[in-house]
């Protein structure tokens, strides 16, 4: 049976009272790494990044049928290696001292959460998600930092939110292809092309749960 993609939206926490109960929660079910990465930030910083981590950890714990805190976070990065010390770069768990059988992607745009992961993959499948607030897409210097010269050519006959949109549908997509091959921002974002990669597909809003104004994508290795 071939794996499926799982694609699901987390509305935004920061409510009255909320922050409170993350931290609370965190503390019961993230690792030391990860609450000691969001201690090292500025408070509502830290409690986003916290916010992210427990709906990550609560996703994959049900797509795997497990309790949470059966779950240790370990994470891969192209320059620190991978395991329980590392809190960032690609998402993973171990389950039982052994990696968990799930592709894992996580973004966060305007206090959204977007989470991707495909149970039991392939081989070598490799996942990246991300989504974006077009409102971030409007400063000047955006087309020269983020896009290629076609991707800046095929939005030359927009203008206002139009043309923001179509900027965070590309900006999406290309960070999805990033996270999915590994190269982050390392690699020239104006430098990758992905107005035609069959790796990538955008997501519909309607389809996840997101805002109408937020643009999304999935990348996953074939």
């Amino acid at each position: 049976m071939v794996s499926q993609l799982v694609v699901r939206a987390i509305p935004p926490f920061l409510l009255s009272g909320e922050a409170g109960q993350v931290r609370r929660d965190a503390e019961t079910v993230l690792d030391a790494s990860e609450l000691a990465r969001a201690r090292a930030m500025e408070p509502a910083a830290g409690d986003g990044f916290l916010a992210g981590r427990l709906a990550q950890r609560l996703f994959a714990a049900e797509l795997l049928a497990v309790p949470a805190t059966q779950l240790a976070a370990s994470y891969t990065c192209p320059r620190c290696g991978a395991g329980p010390y590392v809190s960032h770069g690609r998402p993973g768990y171990l389950l039982g001292g052994v990696p968990a059988p799930l592709a894992l992607s996580l973004s966060r745009a305007a206090g959204w959460t977007l989470l991707a992961a495909v149970v039991d993959p392939e081989p070598g499948l490799r996942l990246g998600a991300d989504v974006e607030d077009a409102v971030r897409t409007g400063f000047d210097g955006f087309p020269a930092l983020a896009l290629s010269v076609a991707e800046q050519h095929s939005l030359r006959a927009l203008d206002g939110r139009d043309l923001l949109a179509a900027r965070a549908r590309l900006w999406a997509r290309k960070e999805a292809w990033l996270k999915m091959t590994g190269d982050g921002l390392r690699t020239a974002p104006s430098s990758v092309d992905v107005l035609a990669r069959p790796e990538i597909r955008d997501l519909d809003p309607a389809g996840t749960g997101l805002p109408a104004r937020l643009a999304a994508a999935v990348a996953l290795s074939l």
